[in-house]
């Protein structure tokens, strides 16, 4: 991989404002426009000076692994019906807070912690493992990008993804403050502004997973993993057979941070805006409004190097006011006292 710095890096000090620098360019795309914006924002807050880091790296050797798994019960490939429960406390009622269902102590009795995620004492190293374990279960953003001259593809998993509006269709995905060269997905999404984002399911993990490898720069993700490329219709890189649910995309935004410690590079995040969507045919009902959880199987991130699959749901329906308040005693009464104060 070339070694890339990013486009914009400013340091974060006590006694610096904010600076926002920002350069919006226009790229074509066949049918596809976007503008896209690549700044760097200090935070309002005051932080202290950037501290040398000690060498971070997220992916970290594992001795013995084959040893530690061999005494794991198999992986259920039955594909049997995921099983729908009722929701944890099903006559829970407005003002009960959480009610406990175990002999364990309260969760009000629980002592907390504060924690100063930039203290001197205070490893890059503690706040991931802190913050993958802690915001769980993540999905996998699963993103195809190819190079600027057409030449290299890449495909590759990102912890920090998601889905974050639906008109239009919005994904973001962040980039980590790193040592070393910049991911090559980042370089294709600045240089060409497209991707295709992936869903990953159950019996794809170990194919997606590998393609997270270091392999030496030139080598495709997609000869590595084995996984089969499909046409697109609104931008250049392919999107994975294999995937249930892709979505074209086009870059929309950029936005780089300074990092806190010196010797990292900055982190960025993009925010993508979908162009087309593809969902297997035998996966969906019959106006492609709703995927079928037995057919997507999804995979959720957890903390360490595990990972989560679906097996039991339950559903909770969101209530409105105008239902809810004359059927709840405690709604009313703080109805009624909001109108006592006006």
């Amino acid at each position: 991989m070339l070694l890339r710095r990013l486009a914009s890096r400013h340091s974060i000090t006590a006694s610096r404002h904010s600076t926002i620098n920002c350069e919006k360019s226009r790229v074509a795309r066949g049918e596809s426009d976007f503008m896209r914006m690549s700044c760097t924002a200090a935070t309002t807050a005051a932080q202290p000076a950037a501290q040398p880091a000690a060498r971070f790296q997220a992916v970290q050797p594992v001795e013995n692994f084959e040893k530690i798994i061999s005494g794991r019960p198999d992986f259920d490939h039955s594909n049997a019906p995921i099983d729908v429960t009722k929701s944890p406390d099903p006559s829970w009622s407005y003002g009960n807070g959480v009610r406990e269902h175990s002999s364990r102590p309260s969760s009000t009795e629980k002592v907390h912690k504060e924690i100063d995620p930039y203290s001197s004492d205070r490893s890059v190293s503690q706040n991931y493992k802190l913050l993958i374990s802690g915001i769980a279960p993540r999905p996998v953003g699963f993103l195809s990008t190819v190079s600027k001259d057409g030449e290299r593809k890449n495909l590759a998993p990102f912890s920090y993804f998601q889905v974050i509006e639906h008109d239009p269709p919005m994904f973001i995905v962040s980039f980590s403050s790193r040592f070393g060269s910049v991911k090559d997905t980042y370089q294709n999404l600045k240089d060409t502004g497209e991707c295709v984002i992936n869903t990953v399911s159950e019996n794809m993990i170990e194919a997606v997973s590998a393609s997270s490898i270091d392999a030496p720069y030139g080598l495709s993700e997609w000869d590595i993993t084995g996984l089969h490329e499909a046409t697109t219709a609104t931008v250049k890189p392919a999107r994975v057979q294999e995937s249930v649910f892709s979505i074209e995309a086009v870059v929309v935004d950029i936005k780089e941070f300074a990092p806190h410690s010196s010797g990292m590079s900055g982190a960025a995040v993009v925010l993508l805006k979908a162009t087309r969507f593809w969902v297997q045919e035998d996966a969906a009902n019959e106006d492609f409004s709703h995927i079928e959880l037995d057919k997507l199987r999804p995979i959720g991130q957890l903390g360490g190097m595990s990972y989560g699959r679906v097996t039991s749901t339950f559903e909770l329906p969101r209530t409105r006011w105008v239902d809810e308040h004359p059927k709840s005693k405690v709604l009313m009464e703080l109805q009624q006292g909001l109108e006592d104060k006006s």
